[in-house]
């Protein structure tokens, strides 16, 4: 070969290596690959035996799931108004931090599940603070959504609990104690308002029993004294409404008092029991007014033809009659009390009980093998292209090269 034949043939490049200049093509990243294969696969085998030995040693989790169904809006008593009412507002102690902003039954039973006593309440019950490994309620709260989780279904309403467990049994315990502690829960809330109600009219009742019978002993007194044993039939009749017309004003007034406690001036039975009120008020006072003389009352209308024992006798009689429909108003309202305080409250209604579960959720030891490949592949693959392309570009750029030198003596920890 002469000399101007071996000028005129191209230097050929070593394998793999880009000329300077010039991009680097898909096939130059291939044959980087090749030529580092075996360190690829030997490196991704050995993560994936690693994951393996862990994927075997991770204890195995079953999942328990309790499906519930929270009362429509229908079935839905005072109670339960009463709650959303004070989740609005944000303060029911314990619960305070869980009802805030439910708008529909199912997030307010997803509240409930979730707050505080009720999380408490199964602490206590199943010991979940040495079963979780934690010391202090605050670190166990933070602790409840690992192993359980609470949700409900927008389109169907269902309300789901799950908990994760290395015991399959007691998973299925713990999720289907959520739905006894809730109704617990509501149930107290339930008889705690029909309670308060069932105490007043309680007291009311009490109250009227003692003032008839000092009524009575009045009667009895005035009828001694003043020999009027029988009043005029017009006249007792006159009483008599005008007593229930008095007794209706006095419970609609205790009714509007104790409705008072939680509703507002703009709620409905508010409205409705103050109208009420105010036409029973007007009656009272129509039926007591003379047609001759306004201030003069329907009762002193025969004074000048009775005697001062009659006089005594019709004051007696009205405060008697007053104290009777008085004390059967009570003991109406004090019987529905009673009926409301035996009821049960809204209470969540089991779709589908946790049973214990036969396979385990957890972990997909499958999934953690394959997964531990591609990222030990992919990692290893990205480490043999860039160590091929930063010796390309140190041997294709001089300066490059001491630029990379620089830098490796700047990052150097020991110079």
């Amino acid at each position: 070969m002469t000399e101007n034949q071996a000028a005129a043939e191209p230097a050929v490049a070593p394998a793999g290596a880009a000329s300077h200049g010039s991009e680097i093509g898909l096939l130059d990243l291939l044959t980087w690959i090749g030529d580092g294969k075996r360190l690829i696969v030997s490196v991704s085998a050995g993560v994936a035996i690693v994951a393996l030995g862990l994927a075997l040693v991770m204890p195995e989790v079953f999942t328990a799931q309790a499906t519930l169904l929270p009362p429509t809006s229908q079935q839905q008593g005072g109670s339960m108004a009463a709650l959303a009412a004070l989740s609005s507002l944000g303060s029911l102690g314990g619960l305070a931090g869980g009802l805030g902003g439910a708008k529909t039954p199912d997030e307010l039973y997803v509240a409930l599940l979730k707050s505080d006593t009720v999380q408490r309440a199964l602490a206590e019950r199943f010991a979940l603070n040495e079963r979780w490994k934690v010391e202090t309620y605050e670190v166990l709260r933070k602790v409840f959504p690992t192993f359980v989780r609470i949700a409900s279904d927008r389109k169907s309403g269902l309300i789901a609990v799950e908990v994760d467990d290395k015991d399959p049994v007691f998973a299925a315990k713990l999720a289907n104690a959520y739905a006894e502690e809730v109704a617990k829960l509501l149930d107290r809330l339930a008889v705690s308002e029909a309670q308060l109600r069932r105490v007043f009219f309680e007291q009311q009742l009490k109250d009227i029993k003692e003032h008839l019978i000092e009524a009575e002993l009045a009667m009895l007194k005035v009828q001694a004294s003043s020999g009027v044993i029988v009043l005029d039939k017009q006249a007792e009749a006159l009483i008599s409404g005008a007593a229930r017309v008095r007794a209706q004003i006095a419970e609609r007034e205790v009714m509007l008092s104790v409705l008072r406690r939680t509703a507002t001036e703009k709620n409905p039975d508010v409205q409705r029991l103050s109208a009420e009120l105010s036409a029973l008020r007007s009656e009272l006072a129509r039926m007591e007014s003379s047609p001759e003389n306004a201030k003069a009352s329907m009762f002193d209308m025969p004074v000048n033809k009775l005697t001062s024992g009659g006089i005594e006798y019709v004051r007696a009689l009205r405060e008697l009659k007053l104290q009777e429909a008085l004390l059967e108003s009570m003991i109406r309202q004090y019987e529905l009390a009673k009926l409301d305080e035996a009821k049960d409250g809204p209470s969540l209604q089991r779709v589908d009980v946790a049973l214990p579960p036969d396979r385990k959720s957890k972990p997909q030891r499958s999934l953690i093998v394959l997964g531990s490949l591609l990222l030990a592949a992919l990692a290893t693959t990205s480490w043999v292209l860039w160590r091929r392309y930063s010796a390309v570009a140190r041997a294709a750029d001089p300066e490059a090269n001491e630029a990379w030198a620089r830098l490796g003596r700047a990052w150097r920890w020991k110079r």
